[in-house]
């Protein structure tokens, strides 16, 4: 046997249908910490315009849920988006997506850690975010080494919790109108320099990163394909459903609270804008319940970002991307739990470190790099398809190829938009720096052992 090779890597084991997936799923998503964490970044940037942005994104991301729909069908490999990748473009677009993804693993669990600080200080005052971040994420590692069924359940009642508050949201702002729906439409505006300006196209283009990253998640179901029954079918029909949940429960209460908001200009200068929306609108009191609902949806949305990781991990691991050593570690499964266990911990280990980041740029880092990897996976749906290397899927796309041609035309404008801003123009590079680097590795170290091979479950 290689040096470098893992010894035994074992399979995981088939316990969920689509109910358990979807739970999960939507829980690595997490509605409300979406809309009270990521969300008023899009407010920063577009003001009322948010609402156009987070339209669009779910437009963009309802081409893309078909491509991951059909390209899992064909390949329900815990290894997610390089995988897909790399058996449709080729191993060496696969390591670059492998890259991108696993730059975005690390961060978003941070991010929804760092933005849980603001609601629990609403309960306990002082806290510092990046101690809160940390604890949260370590609390949320070790959990996620339990048995998968465990955790679906677990993530399944603090999910419940998080829709309520989304409900509160949506009844007090629909209950409260003082603006009609035509206004965040035809015009939105922004806060600047302490005046209401109308917004630019190009800050509504460049808030749809954030807003993409919003909905993100709904893909992070073929995490979890080799530990779902029926995997080929469920899995396309467990995206499809989650990427349909995700946009009702976030864009509803998130139009709610602008058309209701008593005051557009106090509702985009503040911090946390749904807090004070809710405190303005319903109370105090209200406003502490709501607080700790999305404290619980925040640490519901790291425990299963940390599980996909690990997830992620191990399936590198068991495709020989590092040392044999580091494979070793990555495709141990636990004993009792059958969890990745040791993935698991290093996925929460990566994002402690990313805690260290701040939130804003953590946001559109992270929003910049699935951008990237949405256009390339929209790229492998087609290749898949000519080629024929995708034929033996069981879910089909309809109408293709009309999702991912109008995917990558909608992501090439998110692109463009943010070429237009310093943000964007230091997120791109980060982002292309990861690609660069990638393909050296590649051809330094993978390349040099041979052809990388991308392993399935029945490969285990």
């Amino acid at each position: 046997m290689k040096a470098d090779a893992p010894s035994s890597p074992r399979a995981l084991k088939r316990s969920m249908r689509v109910l358990g997936a979807t739970l999960l799923t939507l829980s690595s998503i997490t509605p409300a910490s979406s809309v009270f964490v990521i969300v008023p970044g899009v407010f920063r940037q577009a003001g009322s315009g948010a609402f156009l942005s987070m339209a669009g994104a779910a437009a963009i991301s309802l081409f893309v849920a078909y491509v991951y729909a059909e390209l899992s069908s064909a390949f329900p490999i815990a290894g997610g988006e390089y995988s897909m990748v790399g058996k449709t473009l080729g191993p060496a677009a696969g390591f670059a997506t492998l890259a991108l993804t696993a730059f975005g693993n690390m961060l978003s669990p941070a991010a929804f850690a760092l933005g849980a600080a603001e609601y629990i200080n609403a309960i306990m005052p002082g806290l510092d975010a990046t101690t809160v971040g940390i604890a949260m994420i370590l609390i949320t590692t070790l959990l996620g080494v339990l048995h998968i069924r465990t955790n679906a359940w677990v993530t399944g009642i603090f999910l419940t919790l998080e829709l309520l508050a989304l409900v509160v949201v949506a009844v007090l702002g629909f209950m409260h109108v003082q603006r009609p729906l035509s206004a965040l439409v035809f015009h939105p505006v922004a806060l600047a320099a302490g005046a209401l300006h109308a917004t630019p196209l190009a800050m509504i283009g460049l808030s749809a990163v954030t807003a993409i990253f919003a909905y993100q998640g709904y893909g992070s179901a073929i995490y979890f394909a080799e530990e779902v029954h029926e995997a080929p079918r469920l899995i396309a029909r467990t995206i499809m459903l989650t990427l349909f949940l995700a946009v009702i429960t976030e864009i509803i209460p998130v139009t709610a609270a602008l058309m209701g908001a008593p005051d557009m200009k106090t509702l985009l200068g503040v911090k946390s804008p749904f807090s004070d929306f809710v405190e303005t609108t319903g109370g105090h009191t209200l406003s502490v319940v709501i607080s700790l609902s999305i404290a619980l949806a925040i640490f519901n949305a790291v425990l299963a970002t940390v599980m996909q990781n690990g997830r992620f991990f191990f399936s590198t691991g068991r495709d020989e991307a590092w040392h044999g050593y580091i494979n070793e570690a990555f495709v141990r499964t636990h004993p009792h739990f059958n969890s990745p266990w040791i993935a698991t911990l290093v996925s929460g280990l990566t994002a402690v470190a990313a805690c260290f980041v701040g939130l804003d740029e953590l946001l559109v880092l992270t929003g910049t790099g699935i951008v990237l990897v949405y256009a390339t996976l929209c790229v492998s749906a087609l290749v898949g398809r000519w080629q024929g290397s995708s034929d033996h899927a069981v879910y089909r796309m309809p109408l293709f190829p009309l999702a991912p041609i109008l995917g990558l035309i909608a992501l090439c404008f998110v692109v463009y938009t943010s070429l237009l801003t310093d943000d964007g123009r230091l997120s791109l590079a980060v982002n292309a720096a990861a690609i660069v680097l990638s393909f050296v590795y590649y051809r330094l170290v993978l390349a040099r052992r041979g052809a990388w091979v991308l392993r399935g479950p029945e490969d285990a």
